[in-house]
């Protein structure tokens, strides 16, 4: 999640838990600690391939959260030792073990368990959600203005809490919803990501891939019974192929669970997340290897250029997400026109 929804239930946490003995310090006690997992993005792994893929990675691990719990929690105690140890180990605990939890609701991807095993991407909650962070703010403003304000701050806790527990419940209506036509359409042993849109819960994007393609599904709770519209877009299995062998390929496949959009652009084979963001508007996307009279040379893995943004995207975004418009085509940001296909 951004930034700010962490260090807001970092405070929120380190409220309820030692308000009423250390009053306000502790809100930014909280929201400091919460922020620490994600310093890993000051370190430079040599590559955009490398920092993409160890970004979540070591400080989001579950056992280097547990380790550096417990020294955090000694420090603090010597410091303010009115808490008491085992106050100060539960706040550290629960703080910096919650935010690669949270974190695993997202799209990107969690090493919970580095250095073992694959991220972890639930997918049920976009990066940024208002109605997942508002309740937490709204309970730490109640602390500030009058500490400890501790029914506020455990309002906020468990309304944020039962949000993200209305996302999986979602997530999994929608999927029942897409599954019919993506059976119907030749999908039905493809991968499938079921996601939301930007902002929300109430807009969701199914993708679905296979060697050969890719199909894109936009379907929200205020679109009643219409059809659902299907996007296709083509895949090149013979790009992929043809970089295989080179290991930022492999990383990106392991971390992105295969969904890679291969293109040749301008002599440069790129590899393209197509989980985040939407087609056309892709934020990560990597030159793997230079073409040249059938000659590839690999390259270092560095970002390709960003696309433009599509200064009227939100407003369509919005319109599609109250219903006010029922198809939105992703490719090309636009309505169709009735009989015309995305």
């Amino acid at each position: 999640m951004d930034s700010i929804t962490q260090a807001a239930l970092g405070a929120s946490i380190a409220g309820a838990l030692a308000g009423k003995t250390l009053g306000r310090p502790v809100l930014l006690i909280g929201a400091l600690l919460a922020t620490l997992p994600d310093l890993d993005v000051l370190i430079d792994y040599g590559t955009a391939v490398a920092n993409f893929t160890q970004h979540r990675g070591f400080s989001h691990s579950l056992f280097v959260l547990a380790a550096l719990s417990l020294l955090l929690a000694v420090i603090l105690w010597r410091w303010k030792p009115e808490l008491g140890f085992p106050r100060w180990l539960s706040l550290t605990a629960l703080v910096l073990i919650t935010h690669p939890l949270l974190d695993t609701f997202t799209t990107y991807g969690t090493q919970l368990f580095w250095p073992l095993g694959r991220p972890f991407a639930i997918s049920s909650i976009f990066i940024i959600d208002p109605l997942y962070t508002l309740p937490l703010l709204a309970g730490c403003t109640a602390f500030l203005l009058r500490p400890p304000a501790l029914r506020a701050i455990t309002a906020g806790l468990l309304l944020s809490t039962a949000y993200l527990g209305w996302s999986l419940v979602a997530q999994q209506m929608i999927t029942e919803r897409v599954q019919p036509a993506l059976a119907k359409a030749g999908f039905a042993g493809g991968e499938l990501l079921v996601q939301p849109m930007p902002f929300n819960t109430i807009l969701w994007r199914a993708t679905a891939i296979t060697d050969q393609k890719r199909v894109e599904i936009v379907t929200g709770f205020l679109d009643d019974n219409a059809p659902l519209t299907l996007e296709y877009f083509p895949r090149q299995p013979e790009l992929a192929n043809a970089v295989s062998h080179l290991p930022e390929t492999s990383r990106l496949e392991w971390f992105t669970r295969g969904f890679l959009d291969y293109q040749t652009i301008s002599g440069e084979i790129t590899a393209t997340d197509v989980r985040l963001g939407i087609p056309g508007a892709h934020p990560f996307s990597f030159v793997l290897a230079h073409e040249r009279d059938g000659t590839l040379t690999p390259a270092n893995g560095e970002l390709a250029p960003r696309p433009a943004m599509n200064t009227g995207a939100l407003p369509l975004l919005w319109a599609r997400t109250t219903g006010a418009i029922p198809v939105l085509c992703l490719a090309s940001l636009k309505t169709p026109t009735p009989g015309e296909e995305c």
